[in-house]
Protein backbone atom coordinates (compact mmCIF):
# COMPACT_ATOMS: atom_id res chain seq x y z
CA UNK A 1 0.00 0.00 0.00
CA UNK A 2 1.39 3.40 -1.02
CA UNK A 3 2.17 6.00 1.61
CA UNK A 4 0.08 9.15 1.62
CA UNK A 5 1.54 12.55 2.41
CA UNK A 6 -0.31 15.64 3.60
CA UNK A 7 0.48 19.18 2.50
CA UNK A 8 -0.46 22.60 3.86
CA UNK A 9 -1.27 24.62 0.74
CA UNK A 10 -1.10 28.31 -0.09
CA UNK A 11 -1.24 30.69 -3.03
CA UNK A 12 1.46 33.03 -4.30
CA UNK A 13 0.89 35.25 -7.34
CA UNK A 14 -1.78 32.86 -8.63
CA UNK A 15 0.42 29.76 -8.18
CA UNK A 16 -0.55 26.91 -5.87
CA UNK A 17 2.15 25.67 -3.47
CA UNK A 18 2.37 23.00 -0.82
CA UNK A 19 4.59 22.37 2.21
CA UNK A 20 4.67 19.07 4.11
CA UNK A 21 2.25 19.32 7.04
CA UNK A 22 4.82 17.96 9.49
CA UNK A 23 7.04 21.01 8.81
CA UNK A 24 4.25 23.51 9.55
CA UNK A 25 3.95 24.76 13.11
CA UNK A 26 0.95 26.98 12.48
CA UNK A 27 -0.82 29.26 10.03
CA UNK A 28 -1.56 32.84 11.07
CA UNK A 29 -3.29 35.91 9.75
CA UNK A 30 -1.16 38.98 9.03
CA UNK A 31 0.97 40.13 11.92
CA UNK A 32 2.78 43.47 12.19
CA UNK A 33 6.42 43.21 11.11
CA UNK A 34 9.41 44.94 12.68
CA UNK A 35 11.87 45.87 9.91
CA UNK A 36 15.48 44.70 10.16
CA UNK A 37 18.01 47.38 9.15
CA UNK A 38 20.43 46.35 6.36
CA UNK A 39 18.65 43.02 5.84
CA UNK A 40 18.17 41.71 2.29
CA UNK A 41 14.77 42.59 0.76
CA UNK A 42 13.57 38.98 1.11
CA UNK A 43 13.67 39.32 4.91
CA UNK A 44 10.61 41.53 5.40
CA UNK A 45 11.06 41.75 9.15
CA UNK A 46 10.55 40.01 12.45
CA UNK A 47 7.32 38.98 14.14
CA UNK A 48 6.67 38.27 17.80
CA UNK A 49 5.10 34.84 18.03
CA UNK A 50 3.97 34.55 21.65
CA UNK A 51 7.31 35.85 22.90
CA UNK A 52 9.46 34.10 20.28
CA UNK A 53 11.07 36.40 17.70
CA UNK A 54 10.66 34.87 14.24
CA UNK A 55 12.11 35.97 10.88
CA UNK A 56 9.54 36.60 8.14
CA UNK A 57 10.60 35.67 4.60
CA UNK A 58 8.52 37.12 1.75
CA UNK A 59 8.10 34.21 -0.67
CA UNK A 60 7.00 36.56 -3.46
CA UNK A 61 10.36 38.30 -3.23
CA UNK A 62 12.25 35.02 -2.73
CA UNK A 63 10.71 33.52 -5.87
CA UNK A 64 11.16 36.80 -7.79
CA UNK A 65 7.42 37.26 -8.30
CA UNK A 66 5.92 40.77 -8.57
CA UNK A 67 5.51 42.61 -5.28
CA UNK A 68 2.24 42.28 -3.39
CA UNK A 69 -0.14 45.24 -3.69
CA UNK A 70 0.16 47.42 -0.54
CA UNK A 71 -3.56 46.96 0.12
CA UNK A 72 -3.10 43.17 0.35
CA UNK A 73 -1.73 41.88 3.65
CA UNK A 74 0.26 38.65 3.58
CA UNK A 75 -0.56 35.63 5.70
CA UNK A 76 2.02 33.60 7.65
CA UNK A 77 2.86 29.94 7.24
CA UNK A 78 5.11 29.32 10.23
CA UNK A 79 7.47 26.43 9.51
CA UNK A 80 10.02 24.51 11.56
CA UNK A 81 13.45 24.27 9.94
CA UNK A 82 16.92 23.10 10.93
CA UNK A 83 17.69 26.73 11.83
CA UNK A 84 14.54 27.22 13.92
CA UNK A 85 11.08 28.62 13.29
CA UNK A 86 10.53 30.92 10.29
CA UNK A 87 7.39 32.64 8.97
CA UNK A 88 6.80 32.41 5.23
CA UNK A 89 4.72 35.33 3.94
CA UNK A 90 2.15 34.12 1.40
CA UNK A 91 -0.88 35.62 -0.38
CA UNK A 92 -3.58 33.23 0.79
CA UNK A 93 -3.83 30.00 2.75
CA UNK A 94 -5.36 26.94 1.09
CA UNK A 95 -6.43 23.59 2.48
CA UNK A 96 -4.59 20.57 3.77
CA UNK A 97 -4.47 18.04 0.95
CA UNK A 98 -3.34 14.42 0.92
CA UNK A 99 -1.59 12.70 -1.98
CA UNK A 100 -0.24 9.23 -2.59
CA UNK A 101 3.52 9.17 -3.14
CA UNK A 102 3.20 7.58 -6.57
CA UNK A 103 1.38 10.67 -7.89
CA UNK A 104 4.46 12.86 -7.19
CA UNK A 105 6.13 14.06 -10.39
CA UNK A 106 9.47 15.73 -11.10
CA UNK A 107 9.67 19.41 -12.00
CA UNK A 108 8.21 20.33 -15.37
CA UNK A 109 10.82 21.52 -17.88
CA UNK A 110 8.87 24.77 -18.25
CA UNK A 111 9.54 25.79 -14.63
CA UNK A 112 12.47 28.17 -14.63
CA UNK A 113 14.19 30.83 -12.58
CA UNK A 114 14.56 30.69 -8.81
CA UNK A 115 11.47 28.46 -8.53
CA UNK A 116 13.40 25.67 -10.24
CA UNK A 117 15.84 25.64 -7.29
CA UNK A 118 13.19 25.92 -4.55
CA UNK A 119 10.54 23.49 -5.81
CA UNK A 120 11.14 19.76 -5.43
CA UNK A 121 8.33 18.49 -7.66
CA UNK A 122 4.61 18.70 -8.36
CA UNK A 123 1.31 16.96 -7.81
CA UNK A 124 -1.35 17.16 -10.51
CA UNK A 125 -4.73 18.53 -9.51
CA UNK A 126 -7.86 18.56 -11.63
CA UNK A 127 -7.18 21.97 -13.21
CA UNK A 128 -3.65 22.88 -12.08
CA UNK A 129 -0.39 21.77 -10.48
CA UNK A 130 0.62 22.05 -6.85
CA UNK A 131 4.29 22.99 -6.53
CA UNK A 132 6.08 21.45 -3.52
CA UNK A 133 8.29 24.04 -1.82
CA UNK A 134 11.59 23.02 -0.24
CA UNK A 135 11.38 25.09 2.96
CA UNK A 136 15.04 24.56 3.89
CA UNK A 137 16.20 26.07 0.59
CA UNK A 138 13.53 28.79 0.64
CA UNK A 139 14.67 30.25 3.97
CA UNK A 140 18.35 30.56 3.04
CA UNK A 141 18.64 34.12 1.85
CA UNK A 142 21.63 35.39 -0.12
CA UNK A 143 22.24 39.13 -0.28
CA UNK A 144 23.04 40.81 -3.58
CA UNK A 145 26.73 40.95 -2.58
CA UNK A 146 26.78 37.15 -2.39
CA UNK A 147 27.13 36.80 1.39
CA UNK A 148 24.82 34.40 3.14
CA UNK A 149 22.45 35.99 5.63
CA UNK A 150 21.75 32.87 7.61
CA UNK A 151 21.30 32.58 11.32
CA UNK A 152 24.61 32.06 13.03
CA UNK A 153 24.87 29.09 15.33
CA UNK A 154 25.60 30.16 18.89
Amino acid sequence: MAEAQQFCTFFLDGHYFGVEVEKVQEVRMYQELTPVPLAPPVLKGLINLRGQIVSAIDLRCRLEFPERDNSELPMNVVVRTEDGVVALLVDEIGDVLEFKEESFEPLPETLGGVARDLVTGVYKLKDSLMLILDTEKAIHVVASNGRNHEKRKQ
